[in-house]
């Protein structure tokens, strides 16, 4: 029944940051803790950005609860892990507040990503392994830290990048999480190797309440967002979650079966985040083309595209949550049913959601379309020709 203490951190999280989510909500209000609306904004009027720092602090509340659990002992006996993932989550929720109050520029906001990424690589949460060349290939130290912070970096990157509409990414991680916590707690019983899996599931459990917590806040219409502290911290967690469980797997004591539950996490969440990963692709790609730095900001990702195209903002939150949920469900389903089963629930599913994310445009005109497309047209002003 270790299955109910994972239930209690959660809650535990999602209690404590509802609570001093609703605190700050009120401060905010009193002493006008936010930020003017900005162009490239959906909302229209001023709204609290500080949800991130609740996040953190209900983060921190539920594994001080956890390290008081006999049954959690064990992933407090590697400290240097849990103490490297707070030091991480510290730097990257500070970097977020500072951005969220005083708009810091892009170099600054990397270069603390950067330092935070080698802080987890640096405290043991760490990807030393890869299967690729036909079978398990270590990394070098040089090259272990570069790929861990590549990684953790990329995920932060593209979780904050769709935080641009009430609920989505707290919404999107609460149904990526759900999933891969299911995932890591039903391998860790069924192989018995539950020392590879614990941190994995705990920083899982963690991050559901949390946004468990922050949700009721943040679902259309937002009273408050999580500003860049918040999501960033949910792309750090997201990506430590995933790595921990490679980083605790010595591949040379492992058998050909046991080396499919060491790497397919790393898989289940790049699935995931298919969507932010591609709006992080399309984004950078579409600066770069401007002459613009790739964290240059801009509203032109794929949620405002889909308002563009005529969803409605709830609409627009539900079809990412559909496109998550198919996506993540799909990978989860080849554990209990046969491969072709799970294919085709997949399949079936991706279709449902392209019509579903397609319906506007079949009820526009023809010169309405046309006028959206020249709208969302990248600006190539002053660029050579």
């Amino acid at each position: 029944m270790r299955i109910i203490f994972y239930v209690l951190v959660t809650g535990v999280s999602a209690i404590v940051t509802f609570a001093l989510a609703f605190l700050i909500l009120k401060l905010s209000h009193r002493y006008r803790l936010y930020p003017k609306v900005r162009e490239r904004d959906v909302h229209t009027r001023p709204t609290p950005r500080l949800g991130g720092i609740a996040m953190f602090i209900g983060m921190i509340v539920a594994f001080l609860v956890a390290s008081r659990l006999p049954s959690m002992s064990l992933i407090f006996s590697e400290p240097l892990k849990v103490w490297g993932l707070f030091a991480a989550a510290l730097i990257i929720v500070l970097i977020g507040v500072a951005d969220d109050v005083w708009d810091l520029d892009w170099m600054t906001k990397l270069a603390g990503q950067i330092i935070a990424g080698g802080v987890l690589a640096w405290s043991g949460i760490q990807i030393y392994t890869l299967p690729i060349f036909g079978g398990v290939t270590v990394l070098s130290p040089t090259m272990s830290l570069v790929v861990t912070v590549f990684s953790v970096v990329l995920v932060m990157n593209a979780i904050n990048f769709i935080d641009g509409l009430d609920g989505l990414v707290a919404g999107v991680a609460l149904i990526a999480n759900g999933v891969f916590f299911i995932y890591s707690y039903l391998l860790a019983v069924n192989t018995g190797q539950s020392e590879y899996f614990n941190l994995a599931s705990l920083i899982t459990a963690v991050l559901i309440g949390a946004c468990l917590g922050f949700l009721p806040l943040n679902f259309h219409p937002a009273k408050m967002f999580m500003g860049d502290a918040g999501a960033l911290l949910v792309g750090l967690l997201m990506a430590a979650s995933a790595i921990s469980v490679t980083g605790s797997v010595d591949p040379q004591s492992l058998g050909g079966r046991q080396l499919l539950p060491a790497f397919i996490p790393i898989v289940l969440p790049a699935a995931v985040l298919t969507l932010p990963l591609l709006d992080f692709g399309l984004a950078v790609l579409r600066r770069l083309m401007a002459g613009k730095s790739p964290f240059a900001a801009d509203r032109k990702h794929l949620h405002h595209r889909l308002m563009d195209m005529g969803h409605t903002h709830l609409q627009s939150v539900l079809v990412f949550y559909s496109w998550t949920t198919v996506v993540a469900v799909g990978c989860l389903s080849f554990m209990f049913v046969p491969w072709y089963w799970a294919t085709a629930f997949i399949a079936v599913g991706l279709v449902v959601c392209t019509a579903i994310t397609l319906g506007p445009l079949r009820r526009r005109s023809p010169l309405e379309l046309e006028s959206a497309v020249v709208e969302s047209a990248p600006d190539t002003k002053g660029l050579p020709l």
